[in-house]
């Protein structure tokens, strides 16, 4: 069934309401029952002993409701989570009326045992995968919920409660018997941790590592509250009693802040924005609870009045007047308690489009997004990568004197279109690895950057071509100025003495002197032939006169490799266009009378819908255009070819020759 059906919906809004229903229950009785004791105690109705003993419950209370929550609303299908809902809603329903030496009180006397026993052996046994660590472990879950069973039906007959009408002691006696047999069932679930450790993965040990420390801690407090009062005779009722019964449920509360923080440190579950709400919630609540409890309770005490009504709507008016800057001192405190000093998410994304949003130049922005990167996720070093070419080339890096490491722990390619740009990479501190939130926000900024890397690509591009070009022009006006110096020059040089010599003998040795003139007037057409080849290597008279076949036909006569020309329906066309492919070619025939060994060349060209293409075809030893490259020759026919919106192809391979393609648009 697609997880976008109906019932797939219905069914997950169905869990999301039920876990805030369970938790905003718990959240309320809390509330309500502080707000009670912090009354009673202020009136004097109740002693600061048994405000104590019953504020006890608090802490775990909050605790694994919190907790509870957070992973009921990511992982639905955990049953850690709705167990710590539960166990949190009954630790809150006993925050409050206080029931002690009521004639009730049998009734309720062990409520403790279910959150206490669930906690224990069904919470632990399915930690941090949700399932047992095998079906052997089962029998013992089963066992633990019967010893629960057992233990509360020993305190519905226990004799030793007031006014209990079904007082029996050979039941009670069972009840003890099921709380040993509790106890020694939380003992193997605590062992399963270690045992489930053996076969765990570094990051599930961690895991392990950590809750098994808070069930430790919980067991600790529980055998030590026992210690504590048999060696100094602790009575129950007394003051110090109450603060042992405290200290002891804030161990318990251990239990679920441990699970809390392996999810937080390990990301057990991705937790960050739920674990944000919910820490905003219970700041709220805390909230609340205080302006009830100081104007109904301590105000109320003070002036003696017992007009609850009255005081309640004054706590009203003044949690309406405080909500807004408390709710925003709560957001900030949920962004400390969740992201440490990083920035949020959100934050960090807005950074990010802020900076791509700014008249940055290409130099300026690319540090900008490494710093942003860098401080988003709390990394040790942020770098910038452009794709050029194969190779990955390092463009930006922040901080900027960070050392260099062998391997990056995160890696994300930036794509703008389908194309692979460049790259976002970190290294992240030994003591905060990288984790499934982190690399989300690096991947959610990579894909932010494809258009920045794609113009900075494009500058790049620019840059290089550029440089190619004034390069070209160098190595061609030296070209130029070696062919007249060593060509031309040197051949009016000697014409010019030639003349010299001849004239001086017009009158001693005629005959001679014609000889002489002769010589020089062959001289001087092989000069003129020579400055034509000169002016053709710059704009061929032959291509202007007769267009692209005949000039290529011209030079095929004089290659050194025999050349065949396949024009296809070939005319006349702009002269740009003309120049473009008549040189591509030309380079591309002096590429294989350099390096080829070629024993023979085809050029095809042919008009093809609104383009006019050329096909360079020989039959020599080849090369890997992967591992080669484009040599100057190759890249200079693609960097003409580019001017007029063209394009070239490069076929080859070991023993089987080149193809070289190219076609430029006619308009």
């Amino acid at each position: 069934m697609s997880s976008s059906t109906p019932e797939v919906r219905f069914a997950r809004d169905l869990r999301t309401w039920f876990a805030w229903a369970l938790f905003l229950v718990a959240a309320g009785f809390g509330i309500f029952g502080v707000a009670f004791l912090l009354y009673e105690w202020s009136t004097g109705a109740m002693s600061a002993r048994l405000a104590l003993s019953q504020s006890a419950l608090v802490p775990p209370a909050v605790a694994f409701s919190v907790v509870g929550f957070i992973v009921a609303r990511l992982r639905p299908d955990h049953p850690a989570g709705w167990l710590m809902l539960g166990i949190g809603l009954i630790w809150s329903l006993g925050v409050g009326p206080q029931t002690t030496g009521s004639t009730t009180a049998w009734i309720t006397a062990g409520f403790w045992v279910p959150p206490f026993g669930v906690m224990g052996t069904h919470l632990l046994l399915r930690l941090p995968s949700g399932a047992m660590p095998s079906e052997r472990w089962r029998l013992l879950s089963r066992l633990s919920t019967a010893a629960m069973a057992l233990t509360m039906v020993g305190f519905l007959f226990d004799p030793s409660l007031q006014g209990n009408p079904i007082a029996n002691r050979p039941l009670a006696t069972l009840g003890l018997l099921g709380l040993i047999v509790l106890a020694l069932c939380i003992i193997a679930s605590i062992a399963s941790l270690f045992v489930r450790r053996r076969r765990a993965d570094a990051v599930e040990r961690r895991q392990l590592r950590w809750i098994a420390v808070g069930g430790l801690v919980f067991l600790a407090s529980w055998i030590g509250s026992f210690v504590l009062t048999g060696v100094f005779g602790i009575r129950d009722g007394t003051l110090a009693s109450s603060v042992i019964g405290f200290a002891t449920l804030c161990g318990y509360a251990a239990v679920p802040v441990s699970i809390g923080f392996a999810i937080l440190k390990y990301k057990l579950f991705d937790i960050d924005v739920v674990m944000r709400k919910a820490v905003i919630v219970a700041v709220l609540a805390v909230f609340f609870t205080a302006v009830y409890a100081l104007v109904v309770g301590v105000v109320g005490a003070a002036v003696g009045s017992h007009s609850t009504p009255a005081l309640s709507f004054v706590a009203a008016a003044l949690v309406a007047i405080g909500i807004q800057p408390v709710l925003a001192r709560a957001r900030r405190f949920a962004d400390r308690v969740v992201y440490g000093r990083r920035a949020t998410p959100y934050e960090v994304l807005a950074d990010f489009g802020k900076q791509l949003g700014g008249t940055y130049a290409a130099d300026d922005v690319l540090p900008r997004i490494a710093h942003v990167l860098h401080d988003g996720i709390g990394a040790s070093r942020a770098r910038v990568l452009l794709r050029v070419g194969d190779e990955f080339r390092q463009v930006a890096v922040w901080p900027a004197d960070a050392h260099a490491v062998a391997a990056d722990d995160l890696s994300i390619e930036v794509r703008d279109q389908g194309e692979v740009l460049g790259a976002l990479a970190v290294t992240m501190p030994a003591n905060d690895p990288i984790d499934e939130s982190k690399a989300k926000l690096v991947s959610d900024l990579a894909a932010q950057a494809g258009l920045v890397l794609r113009n900075v690509s494009l500058v790049e591009e620019l840059k290089a071509l550029q440089r190619r070009i004034v390069a070209a022009q160098d190595q061609e006006r030296r070209r130029l100025e070696r062919n007249i110096h060593d060509g031309a020059q040197q051949q009016l040089v000697a014409l010019a003495v030639k003349a010299r010599l001849a004239r001086s003998l017009v009158d001693r040795d005629a005959p001679k002197a014609g000889v002489m003139l002769e010589q020089i007037g062959a001289e001087t057409q092989d000069a003129l032939e020579n400055l034509r080849d000169l002016a053709r290597g710059i704009y061929p008279p032959l291509l202007a006169d007769k267009g692209l076949v005949a000039a290529l036909e011209a030079q095929a006569r004089k290659a050194a490799v025999p050349v065949s020309i396949s024009p296809d329906g070939v005319g006349r066309y702009p002269q740009e266009v003309e120049a473009a492919v008549y040189f591509s070619a030309l380079e591309a025939l002096q590429n294989v009378a350099k390096y080829a060994d070629a024993s023979r060349v085809s050029i095809a060209l042919e008009q093809r819908d609104e383009y006019l293409a050329f096909v360079v075809r020989d039959d020599g030893r080849g090369f890997d255009p992967d591992e080669t490259g484009h040599g100057t020759g190759l890249q200079g026919i693609a960097d003409r070819l580019s001017a007029l919106d063209g394009s070239l192809r490069v076929r080859s391979s070991a023993g089987e020759g080149t193809t070289v393609t190219g076609r430029v648009p006619i308009r």
